[in-house]
């Protein structure tokens, strides 16, 4: 590889792919492929820099590379100053939802803000205090000294000027103050002011009644709402220096999964209702990416396909063609990689394995290309075997390999009773999907 990994990435990807999951760090040492979809979404990102907003679905079959798709993206608006959240969906999180689901959804979103300088979440204060703090120092470089009685003025002058602004949107105004609270707290030392105002943003607080008594505020997050508040957000971050707020939300097979067909509909209602704000340009500075296995779109009795509003927002022009994919369109379909791509990820994972444990890889394209050719052997292995049972699998290999030393590759990549699953283990995904939530 020639390039020499700290620990922790290496680490960090190894254990990952080893346990099938996305590793949050070092992508750029192991992505491959998806050049036009990366190529499609950067497009987005510079769109959104410039005020506008972005929708898209990422979908395919279960491994895939649909979470390892959305979090390259993630690391990418991280490094062009994006600030950035994900949440994967389950059935405690939703879009909407009687037991406050959707709610839930905002909540962790807010947690998991993140931003270049923190990258792992809750960087919310992190933000604000920022923005106080630079425009104090913008301030003192114009000349105001820093014990100057003015500078206290103009600063506040000045946050009142950003969030001014925000008292325009749908409950801008209770955001705005809410704004206001916590810049004096900060500035006057009030911590107790200062954690409400947070806690507020974070919609953790329970009722109006106790917003009131601590903020002088008369309305909270609440589920109903939460999308609203993600729009203010998202203008208030490129208000503040930042170029826009990117959602990522994964696994949203669970509204597939919802049992409950009105349930089920009421979050494929708000679904709708926010794809139609960013499509109509009626939000700025936002992008939302949702991952899901292709039955949560195509699917006509369960997925989104089943609701006739977004079926006909989301249908293909009738001239995409296999091997000829709009890159415009909502849906970025996932497709198999290439052997060729899958052959550059099994000499990185190679070379990254050696480089952590410290040995001399051993395996060279000639190993390389007999563990390929055992892979795709089965029938129907080329569309069925996915990037994350193969790097599973070829990891498992090399921890093999390098535990006994005296192991042969051969002998063990073609004993007796191993083998790759066929094409009747496309059958296992349905099974995945086969039993639903309430």
């Amino acid at each position: 590889m020639g390039v020499t990994i700290p620990k922790r990435i290496s680490s960090a990807i190894i254990n990952s792919f080893a346990a099938g999951v996305v590793p949050r760090i070092g992508l750029e040492y192991v992505a491959v492929g998806r050049k036009r979809e990366i190529e499609t979404i950067l497009r987005d990102l510079e769109n959104l820099s410039q005020g506008a907003a972005s929708f898209r679905f990422v979908v395919g079959r279960y491994g895939s590379g649909k979470s390892f798709l959305l979090q390259t993206i993630r690391n990418y608006a991280m490094d062009r100053d994006f600030v950035v959240a994900d949440v994967d969906l389950s059935p405690e999180k939703r879009l909407s939802g009687s037991g406050k689901q959707g709610l839930e959804t905002y909540r962790e979103l807010m947690q998991r803000l993140s931003t270049r300088l923190r990258p792992d979440g809750g960087a919310l204060e992190a933000m604000l205090q920022k923005w106080i703090n630079s425009i104090k120092l913008a301030l003192i470089q114009e000349g105001i000294g820093p014990e100057d009685d003015q500078l206290p003025v103009l600063v506040e002058r000045k946050i009142f000027e950003t969030i001014s602004a925000m008292e325009g949107f749908a409950h801008g105004f209770d955001f705005a103050s809410v704004m206001a609270v916590y810049f004096r707290a900060f500035t006057q030392g009030d911590d107790a002011k200062r954690q409400a105002a947070v806690k507020w943003l974070r919609g953790e607080f329970a009722t109006k009644t106790e917003a009131r008594s601590l903020l002088q505020v008369g309305e909270i997050i609440t589920d109903e709402n939460w999308y609203e508040y993600i729009k203010l957000f998202a203008g208030f971050s490129a208000h503040i220096g930042y170029q826009g707020l990117l959602l990522f939300i994964d696994e949203c097979i669970n509204l597939y999964k919802i049992a409950h067909r009105l349930s089920r509909e009421t979050n494929y209602e708000k679904l709708l209702a926010m794809f139609n704000d960013v499509m109509q340009g009626k939000v700025q500075y936002l992008g939302i990416y949702l991952g899901g296995a292709s039955q949560f779109v195509e699917d006509e009795h369960r997925g989104l396909f089943s609701y006739p509003a977004l079926k006909s927002r989301l249908m293909d022009s009738r001239f995409v063609r296999e091997g000829h994919p709009d890159f415009n369109s909502p849906i970025i379909r996932l497709q198999q990689l290439t052997q060729e791509e899958i052959f550059v990820l099994l000499e990185r994972l190679t070379d990254i394995h050696a480089q952590h444990f410290g040995y001399e890889a051993k395996l060279g394209e000639k190993e390389l290309m007999a563990f390929m050719e055992l892979v795709f052997a089965a029938p129907g292995s080329a569309e069925f075997i996915t990037p994350r049972e193969l790097t599973r699998d070829f990891l498992g290999l090399l921890n093999i390999l390098q535990d006994d030393p005296a192991l042969d590759f051969y002998t063990l990549i073609h004993r007796e009773d191993f083998s790759f699953p066929s094409v009747s283990s496309a059958g296992q995904e349905a099974d995945r999907y086969a039993s639903f939530e309430v």
